[in-house]
Order: C-alpha cells, then sequence, then structure tokens
C-alpha cells in the first residue's frame, strides 16, 4: 500500500486530499502550516523521516496574491526556495507532486497553455511559483508540477465562496469579464492528484484543471443561478476597474492534452463541478 504525506492539509485541496485518502483507506499524514514549516529543512527532514512516505504531495503555498506584490521575499520564500528544499530532501525517498498555477503564464495567448509553453508571470505571486517549480524540477528525483488554476472548495477564501455567499444573501457584486480561465473544485482536483501519485508516468510538467473556459463574469452567472439568486445582481466589469494591486492573467485557459494522452482521469467540465459542488455541499460552500 502506497504512504503518503500532504503538507499544507489545512487548506482547501490538502483536506480534501486527506479525506480521500482516508476514505480510500490509504495510509496518510497530513501536516498543516503549524505542523511543518516547509521553508525548515530540519523539519522536513523529520517529517519525512516520521511518515517515511512514497508520495508527497505539497499543497503548501503563499497564495495572498495581491499581498505577495509587497510581500514578494515571503512569496519567493515559501513558493519557491522551499519548494527546492522540499523537493531536494524528496528526490531519494519518494514521489514529489508539487502544486503551481495558471499565473505562471502572461496571459496573452488565445489558445490553451501547453505544458511546454514559456513562463512569463506578471505578478509576484505567478514569479515566486514559476521559481519553485523551477526549484522542484531541478532536485532530480521523481517529481512532478501540476499547475491547475482558479480552485475553490469547501472551506478556505475563493472566488465561488465569497461571490456565491453575496449572490445568495441578495448583494449585487461587480465581476470582471475579461479574465478567461477554468474554475477548478478542489475534490476533482484532489482526486486526480491521488491518480497521478499511483501512476507510471516519468517526471515532468502537468496541467490539470477543468474542462471548458469561461470568464469570471459567467461563473458569477452559473453562482446566481445555483443559489436561486437574481442574476442582475452581477454587474459586468473591466480588470482595470478594480484596480487590483496585481496584475492577473487575461487568459489563463491550460491545455490538459499531456494528461489525457497519459491515460490519467479527465476532469469534468467546470460548470458539471459547480453544479456537483453546490448539490453536494449546498449553502455550506458559500458560508
Amino acid at each position: 500500500m502506497t504512504r503518503w504525506l500532504i503538507t499544507g492539509a489545512g487548506g482547501m485541496l490538502g483536506r480534501d486530499l486527506v479525506d480521500l485518502l482516508r476514505d480510500a483507506g490509504e495510509t496518510v499524514v497530513g501536516l498543516d502550516r503549524s505542523e511543518l514549516d516547509v521553508t525548515d529543512v530540519a523539519a522536513i527532514r523529520r517529517a519525512l523521516d516520521s511518515a517515511e512516505p512514497d508520495v508527497v504531495i505539497n499543497t503548501a503555498a503563499y497564495t495572498r496574491v495581491d499581498d505577495a506584490e509587497s510581500n514578494a521575499h515571503e512569496a519567493d520564500r515559501v513558493n519557491g526556495h522551499a519548494v527546492g528544499l522540499l523537493a531536494t530532501e524528496c528526490a531519494s525517498s519518494a514521489r514529489l507532486v508539487h502544486l503551481s498555477t495558471d499565473y505562471v503564464f502572461a496571459g496573452d495567448a488565445t489558445q490553451p497553455y501547453d505544458v511546454a509553453a514559456p513562463v512569463a508571470p506578471k505578478s509576484a505571486y505567478g514569479r515566486s511559483k514559476a521559481l519553485g517549480e523551477a526549484a522542484a524540477l531541478a532536485a532530480g528525483g521523481d517529481v512532478h508540477v501540476v499547475r491547475t488554476a482558479w480552485l475553490y472548495g469547501r472551506t478556505g477564501p475563493s472566488f465561488v465562496r465569497a461571490v456565491g455567499g453575496r449572490l445568495r444573501h441578495g448583494m449585487a457584486v461587480d465581476v470582471v469579464e475579461d479574465q478567461r480561465g477554468a474554475p477548478t473544485w478542489t475534490r476533482d482536483l484532489a482526486d486526480r492528484l491521488i491518480a497521478l501519485g499511483r501512476a507510471n508516468v516519468e517526471s515532468g510538467i502537468w496541467h490539470c484543471s477543468s474542462a471548458g473556459n469561461v470568464t469570471w463574469f459567467d461563473v458569477a452567472l452559473a453562482l446566481a443561478e445555483e443559489v436561486g439568486a437574481n442574476p442582475d445582481l452581477v454587474r459586468p466589469t473591466t480588470s482595470a476597474a478594480l484596480g487590483r494591486p496585481a496584475p492577473r492573467p487575461a487568459y489563463s485557459v491550460l491545455s490538459n492534452v499531456k494528461w489525457a494522452d497519459a491515460g490519467l482521469p479527465p476532469m469534468p467540465n467546470w460548470r458539471d463541478s459547480l453544479h456537483d459542488a453546490f448539490s453536494g455541499l449546498g449553502t455550506a460552500l458559500t458560508d
């Protein structure tokens, strides 16, 4: 039986990973930020020595995209340098599955980004994640970098929880219609990451996000439908009008072709997953 270690287990993806593995009867150790500081190499060694994992899935990350613009050093430390430490320690004993992001791309494409597309991040957060990708792959060993996008889950901050909650309470929302991507349910992603952890595939970069693509404005309209809100509460706006500190990719759709070609289980369409999430979790998804 495979032994698993999940870092960042207190986050929305980490929690789903631990739950799915436990439900499957697997041996899994989940460590949250208070239990494992991934920037501390001695702590990493202790965790690996204790858990003796066959597969490590690293979901630990600095995810405050806007804050990273003024705190780039900390973002680089957690998303970049720490990944190199973890990958180096895993190189001789465990497969490492490391989570990355669509934000490593410039966002000026017109068709889904291939795994081999050049990275050109525009934000401090994106640069920190690109640094982590490079560090993970440079360490050698059995390393898999998985880029995903627009995550939402039953816990933690996300567009789906924030906007869905406002709409459920009858509050209007201004939502950008000039950013296009693929909303991805962490439950779907967790299931596919586990499949990757078990698969007989070569190391490298993978893309795994929901099928299809959509704007944030259209996601908000779908949320209004799911929570029974008036769609007129959703008002279109632009990224420039919102004036967020960190630039977002205008187009960050990821190609899942390599994933499919490897025979790994495909991701559902984003709209089907959003409906399934609300069917299973109901208003708990927007509390």
